[in-house]
């Protein structure tokens, strides 16, 4: 899909035209010919009751989730820590379906890539907390549903990133969660959430892991534009908030500080001397690779969607 969305971007600039091919199917809101009754979703119940809805259509993929209950602005609230407390779900299936959607979903949504990602850690043994978080996020969808990315026609076609982590952010495990993404000029077209494989000792540690994860990103992108006839010949700029991952970066001597990142030390230095990548200081605060490491408050949260080229096709111009 990163392939598609480039592609997608540089059609914008280059104001080529485009084909769309759709299926139709018989199955998405088919007429039913015979009587079928569904469970309620959890939440929906009230105490006591035991009842069951009719289905008027068939269903397919998150029509099967409705709620008579109130939309939410940004889908995890702020500081969200879940962990294995809480009762286990007596229907563990119901979570993984659901989320399994959600991961689809986030090819086109970044902004449901964070609380996505954190929800799929759970899938071997979910608990309510974890269930209560993931209805949320349908409510977050039900706010905005004709929110997407947006592909300008004004592109200069330029690659640059930004990286961030959460060091430790991880109450289980402690480990650090890595956040990047990749614009096309002002086009979103590669973003990731992963929590990293091993511990962190320092978030400086943690910080030049997420660069090194970006990095590989951007010198794939490299040889994409490369294959597409449209070479990059100036450096990807990186830009990065933590000054001491960036002087690790640029400092050729090594010493017990990077002893645990020698090979990331390696691989990213190799690209700065070749010309491929820059790395460039930014202020957290303009730093937008954070919604793919924590939750965000109402405010930072729709402010960093508007910078990430998110927009909604419904709202008034």
């Amino acid at each position: 899909m990163i392939t598609v969305r480039c592609l997608l971007a540089i059609a914008a600039a280059q104001n080529w035209s485009l084909s769309q091919l759709d299926v139709n199917n018989a199955f998405l809101h088919g007429d039913l010919h015979e009587e079928i009754y569904m469970s309620p979703p959890s939440g929906l119940r009230r105490q006591g009751e035991n009842l069951v809805c009719r289905l008027n259509k068939s269903l397919y993929g998150l029509k099967q989730w409705h709620f008579g209950s109130k939309p939410v602005a940004f889908p995890m609230e702020q500081g969200t820590k879940l962990s294995d407390a809480g009762d286990l779900l007596k229907d563990p299936s119901q979570f993984r379906r659901l989320v399994g959607r959600l991961i689809y979903l986030t090819i086109t949504r970044p902004d449901i890539t964070y609380a996505v990602h954190v929800l799929s850690r759970f899938m071997h043994a979910p608990r309510m907390p974890h269930m209560e978080a993931a209805l949320r996020i349908l409510k977050y969808l039900k706010n905005a549903p004709g929110q997407g990315l947006f592909f300008s026609a004004g592109n200069n076609l330029k690659l640059h990133a930004y990286c961030d982590s959460d060091w430790a952010g991880c109450p289980m495990t402690r480990r650090s969660t890595t956040g990047y993404c990749v614009f096309l000029g002002n086009s979103l077209i590669s973003w990731r959430t992963k929590r990293q494989k091993t511990v962190s000792l320092s978030s400086a540690e943690a910080e030049y892991r997420a660069m090194t994860g970006a990095c590989c990103e951007l010198t794939w992108l490299r040889s994409l534009l490369h294959d597409l006839h449209l070479p990059h010949p100036e450096a990807s700029i990186l830009h990065c908030d933590n000054k001491v991952a960036l002087h690790i970066a640029t400092n050729p001597i090594f010493h017990d500080r990077t002893r645990h990142i020698e090979m990331d030390c390696h691989f990213i230095r190799d690209k700065i001397q070749d010309g491929a990548i820059s790395t460039k200081f930014i202020p957290s605060s303009r730093q937008l690779a954070d919604m793919f490491t924590k939750p965000l408050g109402k405010d930072p949260f729709l402010s960093m969607l508007g910078k990430l080229g998110v927009l909604d096709i419904h709202s008034p111009t």
